[in-house]
């Protein structure tokens, strides 16, 4: 049936695109503001798959943002840092023309869209003590968005965060509003943040099913879908792809089925697939992730890997070459009697701190726990005593405890109990004990202690170097001195979180060149096919160089296809 050109076209277009996350969507935005007729499908009701979810940060080297920001950045620096994390493994190509492209898709975004970003002062690169790192300016960020400006129609299109990250019962919050909303009388600037935030909640909850200030990931795919709104560019609820269509080796079009029913759709000028990369798709993870990382995705579980199988199934090729095919998310798990389990990421707001250490499943340490979400898995699933099927352990006591976050235990929690007896904190007196509790061998947990707490005495990590760059110290207490990453653990009582990995999105993915075209057997483009966020293979080549370094090349390649595709239509190609 793919390749069948007997039947006639239900409908043309320029650019037929599928998949409404921050790649579709600025896909089809970029289109649109080329003059290309443009269609977008999203198989479900919603739009914003994993970005809606996540943090929002978009990692883009060299904008003009940075110099207004204070912190200006240049896209040389960028490609050393990025010759220097990546290395030998490929994708040069690939990378260039994301820099290249990068500043140029956000200044016209930030122009002629309603996408508006901001540049963080001081939000470091992953990897650090390498060339061309920086401190601030890379990683942008939306500006918070009022959803009421969508209308109730569309704001109930935008798929909300995850509950574990509402407060209230839906109401959206930043990384910097959640001690002032956890602590609203520690200071006069918490009790007004908070005042305001919870009243403007308050004030949208007569009317909407939850908070329409939206912020983080909510708020980038708010502002996309207003953009496209704006541009009247059609987007196709409820609709799939069902099989690409092809005239010999070129991609013509695809066949969709949704509310409308089947049709064929011809796509004068390519077929863009945006639909979340691998997911949920159970035959590509055994293929692809390693056992001890399949069990948890972090994507929505309507990201079921459709653009990549079928891309797959019509001739395109996987990447090869990787570092990694997932890139990675230690995650808590809280066991709910009613309702679904409650999963919170780890990423920043207990692991750089001081106090707490990381045991795999024979009790010793085996990474610097301060480092970023993606090397913490990297260096579990490398862990040579790691077992496939047991998690890892956060370890501290219980100052950590009435000082910090751990996972959904929020600072100076007095009810510990039910968190204890829901099997998500473990408590004890003594290491041997908790050692017990958590199976593992108490008398390597109980020399593992005693050998970080020795260093740590002296404020040092001779076995992980914690605290030895940027992104550890920032994410650290700046009060705990000399070293904002450690501290000895104890005197009792101790504390123990399992952490399991999970992806937050695939790597691995399918193989394309710098336009974003994808690429058969033979690795030559295939006519009229592109892909883009996680269905493209990571340029970073499996290491994940800083924050937003998902959103940020899916949202640049997704332009480069556009501008791609509309120079081809400008040449009559």
């Amino acid at each position: 049936m793919a390749d069948d050109q007997t039947l006639p076209w239900d409908h043309e277009v320029d650019l037929l695109i599928f998949g409404a996350g921050a790649g579709g969507m600025t896909a089809a935005l970029s289109g649109a503001l080329r003059g290309l007729d443009v269609l977008l499908c999203e198989k479900t009701d919603q739009v914003g798959g994993i970005t809606s979810t996540s943090g929002g940060t978009i990692w883009i080297p060299g904008t003009h943002l940075s110099v207004e920001a204070g912190v200006p950045d240049t896209t040389e620096a960028a490609d050393r840092f990025l010759q220097a994390v990546v290395g030998e493994r490929g994708g040069d190509e690939v990378r260039a023309a994301f820099l290249e492209a990068g500043p140029q898709m956000v200044k016209e975004l930030q122009q002629h869209t309603e996408v508006k970003l901001v540049a963080a002062q001081a939000h470091p690169d992953y990897i650090g003590n390498v060339p061309g790192e920086a401190y601030g300016g890379r990683a942008l960020s939306p500006t918070p968005f009022d959803g009421r400006r969508l209308g109730k129609g569309d704001f109930a299109r935008v798929r909300p965060p995850r509950q574990e990250f509402m407060v209230l019962g839906g109401m959206m919050a930043a990384r910097n509003e959640i001690d002032a909303l956890l602590h609203p009388f520690g200071s006069l600037d918490n009790f007004q943040l908070a005042t305001r935030t919870v009243l403007r909640y308050a004030s949208d909850r007569l009317r909407y099913p939850r908070g329409t200030r939206l912020v983080m990931g909510n708020a980038l795919v708010a502002q996309l879908l207003f953009s496209l709104r704006q541009t009247q560019t059609p987007l196709l609820f409820e609709t799939r792809l069902v099989a690409l269509l092809k005239d010999q080796n070129a991609v013509v079009g695809a066949i969709i089925e949704g509310p409308q029913g089947r049709q064929r759709i011809h796509a004068r000028r390519g077929v863009v697939l945006a639909t979340g990369g691998i997911a949920h798709n159970a035959p590509l993870r055994r293929q692809l992730y390693p056992e001890a990382a399949q069990a948890h995705c972090l994507a929505p579980v309507t990201n079921t890997g459709d653009g990549v199988e079928i891309a797959l199934g019509s001739g395109a090729s996987l990447a090869e070459g990787l570092d990694s095919p997932g890139l990675w998310m230690p995650c808590s798990i809280l066991k709910r009697q009613k309702g679904e389990d409650l999963i919170w990421p780890h990423i920043i707001l207990d692991r750089a701190k001081p106090g707490l250490i990381a045991v795999n499943s024979v009790g010793e340490r085996f990474v610097n726990e301060s480092d970023s979400y993606h090397d913490f898995v990297m260096g579990l699933l490398r862990s040579p005593g790691q077992k496939p099927h047991q998690p890892a352990h956060l370890i501290c006591d219980r100052a950590f405890l009435e000082k910090y976050i751990l996972g959904m235990v929020f600072r100076g929690t007095k009810r510990l109990k039910p968190f204890i007896d829901a099997g998500y904190l473990f408590e004890a007196d003594s290491p041997a004990a908790l050692a017990s509790k958590i199976d593992v061998d108490p008398v390597a947990l109980k020399q593992t202690l005693e050998n970080y707490n020795r260093d740590a005495a002296a404020g040092e990590d001779t076995a992980f170097g914690r605290g030895s760059s940027a992104m550890n110290r920032f994410n650290g207490d700046a009060s705990q001195t000399p070293n904002p990453c450690v501290r000895p653990i104890g005197p009792g009582p101790y504390y123990a979180m399992a952490v399991w990995p999970a992806d937050l999105a695939s790597s691995a993915g399918l193989a394309g060149d710098h336009e974003g075209r994808v690429l058969g057997a033979d690795q030559q483009p295939i006519t009229g096919l592109y892909a883009c966020g996680n269905d493209m293979s990571s340029m970073f080549r499996g290491t994940y160089p800083g924050p937003g370094t998902t959103i940020g090349p899916a949202m640049v390649m997704a332009w480069r296809i556009a501008q791609h595709a509309a120079n081809q239509a400008a040449r009559g190609q």
